[in-house]
């Protein structure tokens, strides 16, 4: 009763919980096929490619939630697209491709930030302000999220294929790099929407962990989805209490509870492992 009563009477705590539960249905989703597709520091990459975008869009539109989703949303397409087209007209891998727009986009950013004399906090973009978080801030985010969640349903079978047997869509003719792009889309535009909850750099925690701790735990692709949408939702849950009772960062509070569950999830596979190790008779 009387955590029910913690998020009744402060609904800066309860639109938090509300922002958090929208991140963690489809963010791990997310996360989970850029780890089977081993595109994990991609995820990371993309996160930071946003920054120009964000301040240009602040700078034109003030602190207006879209107009920096908007400015960050073509950012990161345009870091994504170019990064592709480099990949696959030069012999520089994606991944390396990625990496090198993605700092020139990151440091592109910082000087814009730095030279334009505005008062945009880089720190609030960076990590985010998840207790700050407006009405219109979740309008957009349920917005999104339900856009993702219908999208994702519609290619997830073509992507999963592609991660598992990547001949046999070709053997039906489905172009593989379509669904591919959708997929990067998808991920640039949850990212730029979260950056304003729980920051660029967090925000891939939140992507990431929960993912990596369902592979360690789950042996099909559907339960890997649940177990990662579950330990987001809680590790969110966790983490707003403890900021709360502590007096802690929000968002960093999250991650780390995200982080705890993560590596308890690799010592429960170790002591599985150690316990199913079949004994030698002498």
């Amino acid at each position: 009763m009387a955590i029910i009563h913690l998020f009744s009477d402060n609904l800066f705590l309860l639109r938090a919980l509300i922002a958090c539960i929208g991140i963690s249905l489809i963010c791990p989703i997310l996360g989970i096929f850029l780890m089977l597709r081993r595109m994990s520091l991609m995820g990371d990459a993309m996160s930071h490619a946003i920054l120009p975008g964000v301040a240009l869009g602040f700078m034109f539109g003030g602190m207006s939630v879209l107009a920096m989703a908007l400015g960050g949303l073509i950012a990161g397409v345009g870091v994504t697209t170019l990064a592709g087209v480099v990949s696959r007209k030069t012999e520089i891998k994606e991944d390396a491709s990625f990496a090198g727009f993605y700092l020139i986009a990151l440091s592109l950013g910082v000087i814009i930030i730095s030279k334009s004399g505005t008062n945009l906090d880089l720190m609030h973009i960076l990590f985010g302000s998840i207790l700050a978080i407006g009405k219109d801030s979740l309008l957009i985010l349920s917005i999104i999220v339900s856009f993702s969640l219908i999208v994702f349903a519609i290619i997830i079978r073509p992507l999963a294929i592609d991660v598992f047997d990547k001949n046999l869509l070709r053997t039906f003719g489905v172009n593989s790099s379509f669904y591919h792009l959708i997929f990067l889309f998808l991920v640039v535009l949850n990212l730029v929407i979260d950056f304003q909850i729980l920051g660029t750099i967090l925000v891939i925690g939140l992507m990431m962990l929960p993912a990596s701790c369902a592979k360690l735990l789950a042996k099909s692709l559907n339960n890997m989805l649940i177990i990662a949408i579950l330990s987001s939702l809680i590790a969110s849950f966790a983490g707003i209490i403890l900021s709360y009772y502590c007096n802690l960062p929000t968002g960093p509070s999250i991650v780390i509870f995200n982080g705890a569950l993560y590596i308890m999830a690799i010592l429960y596979v170790n002591i599985m492992k150690l316990i199913k190790q079949p004994h030698f008779k002498h």
